[in-house]
């Protein structure tokens, strides 16, 4: 339980990190992770649909 307590806070720390010193590239990969999400969505929309008819 106190390592993944660990890893959680120096991923939290990492993260952080990254926003404040890079705050363009954190942007960016965000963005990139929510049209990932948003392509998945249309991918599954598509399938269910092509599977009803």
């Amino acid at each position: 339980m106190e390592t993944k307590k660990l890893v959680m806070g120096a991923l939290v720390v990492f993260v952080l990190f990254v926003i404040i010193t890079e705050p363009v590239k954190a942007a960016d990969l965000v963005l990139l992770g929510f049209q990932g999400i948003s392509d998945a969505a249309h991918a599954i929309g598509a399938f269910m649909t092509e599977l009803v008819r």
